[in-house]
């Protein structure tokens, strides 16, 4: 496995700092590889044909799969250590986060000529659904202020989610944005948008390929939180992209109609509420100039999954502090996209894969086998004089 790319803000870390999260990274790796497919074997094995007798046909959904396999010594086992390797993966990087916070809020202030730009408003409130819980168990989810200029939230996601992805991200973490910029050459191959808006960005991991991928674009990234945007910028500066980070929130954007021609995001709408996630749609939509694209790569949903692979994704609901991650995969994208103001002939909704569109998205380390786990949506404003784009 790769080494996780080095750039001047990424907290360093001691010898048993390093040991104790490639431990957590270990851990992770056993789980996706050695165990989780234990839990196929017992619900084949056992519940399905137990299901089968009781009531003589095959459990429909995941509910009614979650009835036997919740009941499971092994399924126990596996969620328990499946939460365990959560919890060790963020305190491993937490510790050397603490150790060197002031330290590293020093480096990470802008620079007297810094590439990109940093602007942090502090009448942006958190929303409830990100405040109310550490999310996904990272320690302080994603807004903390741990200390004036702080920069801790970021310095744990980047880490920490390199751990948890088990370096399947990629060495930048990159790999979502590389994905979304694959679907949007191949659904639409003779574009080239010169103003790109990223929102829910974090520390721009997905954001930095989209500036790459069109050096002559206009590219901005939003969040929430100022936290993972001072380290963001940082990160940005120290690695030589332009990006434009700006603190906001998805829902209420402060930009003007119809001035942008690609809005993008990378795992964020699950992270919302059902509510947030119309609130943002519907922005895109007032921001896109006529013609402009939208496109929101996250989990894949379950409309059509098979009820066993649905009930396992099911575990980060129950127990990874992800209380909209069933609700998002409940969703239709096209009811989405057109109570947004989209046509319906202009809604894109395609699986990705390895072997599919794109193949940097790595194998989720819940995967039951060979499924399909990330789902992109979209959909094209429609042009001037009512005409609309297909996609196909």
């Amino acid at each position: 496995m790769q080494n996780q790319l080095r750039h001047e803000i990424l907290p360093n870390q001691s010898h048993d700092e390093r040991a104790r999260q490639a431990f957590a990274q270990s851990l992770k790796l056993h789980l996706a590889a050695k165990v989780v497919q234990g839990n196929r074997d017992v619900y084949e094995r056992r519940v399905r044909p137990e299901f089968e007798r009781q009531q003589g046909r095959p459990p429909k959904d995941r509910r009614e799969v979650a009835g036997g396999m919740r009941k499971e010594p092994y399924y126990q086992l596996w969620g328990a250590l499946q939460r365990t390797s959560q919890e060790i993966c963020w305190n491993s990087v937490l510790e050397s986060i603490e150790r060197q916070l002031p330290d590293m809020a020093q480096r990470a202030q802008p620079p007297e000529n810094p590439i990109g730009s940093l602007t942090l408003d502090t009448s942006v409130e958190q929303p409830i659904y990100m405040s109310a819980l550490d999310i996904h168990c990272m320690p302080g989810g994603y807004a903390t202020e741990r200390m004036a200029d702080d920069v801790s939230a970021g310095a744990l996601y980047d880490r920490g989610v390199y751990i948890y992805a088990m370096g399947g991200f990629g060495a930048d973490n990159g790999a979502m944005g590389r994905t979304t910029i694959d679907v949007f050459r191949q659904l639409f191959p003779d574009r080239s948008p010169l103003r790109i808006l990223d929102l829910g960005c974090t520390v721009g991991h997905s954001t930095l390929p989209w500036a790459e991928a069109y050096p002559g674009a206009d590219v901005h990234a939003v969040d929430v939180s100022a936290s993972v945007l001072r380290y963001g910028h940082a990160r940005s500066e120290a690695l030589g992209v332009e990006v434009n980070f700006r603190q906001a929130n998805a829902e209420r954007l402060p930009y003007e109609d119809a001035s942008f021609d690609l809005i993008v995001s990378h795992i964020l709408l699950h992270e919302t509420s059902t509510k947030a996630i119309r609130n943002i749609l519907a922005e895109c939509h007032r921001l896109l100039k006529p013609n402009g694209v939208t496109l929101h790569v996250d989990l894949s949903l379950y409309g059509g999954m098979d009820p066993f692979e649905a009930f396992m994704l099911d575990w980060d609901t129950q127990a990874n502090n992800e209380p909209f991650w069933t609700a998002y995969r409940e969703m239709d994208p096209k009811t989405l996209m057109t109570d947004a103001g989209f046509t319906a002939e202009s809604v894109v909704s395609a699986h990705i894969s390895r072997t599919g569109l794109a193949a940097h998205v790595f194998s989720d380390n819940r995967d039951a086998g060979g499924r399909k786990n990330w789902q992109c949506i979209g959909a094209v404003k429609a042009a001037k004089l009512e005409t609309s784009e297909t996609v196909a």
